[in-house]
């Protein structure tokens, strides 16, 4: 039975590439039938018996060879287009519901306890999932025991929850918190983009904590990231909503980043079922911990409203829903997919915000502006590239050179070359926006 090991990442609104947060491992790769590859029975069996191939051959053969993919790598890449859709629809949606909701319900850590509190039917749905897919099927009993050793050899006990889990839970909170905060000061493009900024702190962060790899493409995406930022900042002329909603957005970033790595850090790897584990402890503490919170915003009429009827459920169950659904798609999508494949469908989300902003006519793209989202989704994208980029640029390269020359003796070359968007150097795990 093939053994899948996650990396947890709720907080992301994004699976971070730079850290790897969740990772398919233990998974057999038979060998599967090569789409492109030489299906003439008679060329194959003169390659195999060293005979030279003619030259018609070697021209129908040879521009093959440099798109060389399996089966698998395929169903994988149209699974990658469908989650970049789902991933891009869900965070868009939610930010553009979410700045929806405050006009007519303007509570926003009433929204972030409402939302996060969904967190609980993650190991229920997991669990659903286990007794469909999985042959060996065990009572709930059985799996949330053996999910919970996870937490260590005694389970979850007190001191394991308020020392591995609360401060995770608390900085989920202010994640999402601050991000909803900013959405009441700044328009959703601004805020998506800026938030995109986490993968360049956790870089850093993983850099200086974790004694990560040094790449010179990622400091330059670091450097492109806070050069977006002033400019963002800049855009607006520095007017007070706009500089306060920004350092938001920028808190909520940097309090995702610290999510990441604390976790890589602290609690290490997780299995599938352990991860649901985690995130149902996560919005039950919250659930049963935080309820407070909102009932003392209601009475010091910070967060008020006049009776429940007024609150529109609808709004608050979207916002919800949406991000539930997000936070599946990104921490448990490397199941069928390409981790890099559901991090562009984040990045994706801030031309789509743009486009439903200039809509409504609620923002300005001035020169500036446009700059700014621009280099920062750029440093996005220079963080997805694998820590093996230049090298498999210059094979890819020198196969198309010899591609063109004259052939010489024999010969097909060797093996495919391609980026490795799975492989993720030291920080990916053997082994979670938002």
């Amino acid at each position: 039975m093939k053994k899948h090991s996650a990396r947890v990442a709720p907080l992301s609104a994004c699976n971070s590439p730079v850290l790897t947060l969740t990772k398919v491992e233990g998974e057999d790769r038979p060998r599967d039938t090569v789409v492109g590859a030489p299906v003439d029975g008679q060329a194959a069996v003169a390659v195999a018996a060293g005979a030279e191939p003619s030259a018609s051959s070697r021209r129908r053969r040879l521009p093959r060879c440099c798109v060389r993919v399996t089966a698998a790598q395929l169903q994988k890449a149209l699974w990658g287009v469908v989650m970049v859709m789902c991933v891009c629809s869900s965070w868009a949606g939610s930010t553009q519901l979410a700045k929806l909701t405050f006009r007519h319900f303007d509570a926003p850590f009433t929204l972030t306890w409402f939302a996060t509190s969904w967190n609980c039917l993650f190991f229920p749905l997991y669990y659903i999932g286990h007794v469909v897919k999985s042959p060996e099927r065990q009572t709930p009993r059985q799996r949330f025991r053996e999910c919970c050793r996870f937490f260590g050899d005694d389970g979850l006990t007190p001191k394991v929850f308020f020392t591995k889990v609360a401060p995770f839970g608390l900085l989920w909170i202010l994640t999402n918190y601050l991000y909803l905060q900013a959405l009441r000061k700044i328009n959703t493009t601004d805020a998506s983009a800026l938030f995109c900024c986490n993968k360049a702190f956790v870089f850093l962060l993983s850099w200086i904590v974790l004694r990560d790899r040094f790449m010179g493409v990622r400091i330059v995406a670091a450097i492109l990231a806070i050069a977006g930022i002033v400019m963002m900042t800049y855009a607006d002329g520095f007017h007070s909503h706009s500089v306060i909603g920004i350092t938001l957005v920028v808190t909520s970033a940097s309090m995702s980043a610290l999510y990441k790595v604390l976790f890589k850090m602290v609690l290490g790897s997780a299995k599938f079922g352990e991860a649901a584990l985690f995130l149902t402890v996560v919005g039950g503490a919250n659930f049963v911990f935080i309820s407070f919170v909102p009932v003392i915003l209601y009475f010091t009429h910070v967060e008020y409203f006049a009776s429940l009827g007024d609150i529109p459920w609808a709004y608050l169950c979207g916002v919800a829903g949406l991000l539930f659904a997000f936070n599946i798609l990104v921490n448990f999508g490397i199941a069928v997919t390409y981790p890099t494949l559901i991090s562009l469908g984040i990045v994706l989300s801030v031309p789509v915000n743009a486009l439903v902003d200039l809509y409504t006519c609620e923002i300005h793209f001035n020169t500036v502006r446009l700059i700014a989202v621009f280099i920062i989704c750029l440093g996005f994208l220079m963080l997805l590239l694998p820590e093996d980029w230049d090298k498999c640029i210059i094979q890819l390269s020198t196969r198309l050179r010899k591609r063109d020359e004259p052939a010489e003796g024999s010969g097909e070359p060797g093996a495919a070359t391609g980026l490795n968007w799975n492989r993720r150097g030291r920080t990916s795990m053997s082994t979670f926006a938002h």
